[in-house]
């Protein structure tokens, strides 16, 4: 699997059924960061913006994975979502 399929799978995570959960939204949004940008280049958000705050946790909790990892482990998650919302 390359960058092409990694692309193709990113559009087709934006598809994916709004009551995906947050927990799997954090993952994809971890993998992928990890995957385009590499390990966390800022520093922890404050305790006031949970949000952000929990999407840098995802991506730091990913940064010792290889870029090319990262690609591989966000297709399979993709593929995991769309296979879960198809069977419900």
């Amino acid at each position: 699997m390359g960058l092409k399929d990694f692309e193709e799978y990113a559009e087709k995570a934006k598809t994916l059924p709004e009551n995906t959960s947050n927990e799997n939204k954090l993952i994809l949004y971890g993998l992928y960061k990890q995957a385009t940008v590499g390990p966390v280049t800022t520093s922890r958000p404050g305790m006031f913006n949970q949000k952000e705050r929990a999407k840098w946790d995802a991506w730091k909790a990913v940064e010792a994975k290889s870029k090319e990892d990262a690609m591989n482990d966000y297709i399979t998650k993709v593929k995991q979502l769309q296979e879960a919302a198809a069977a419900s």
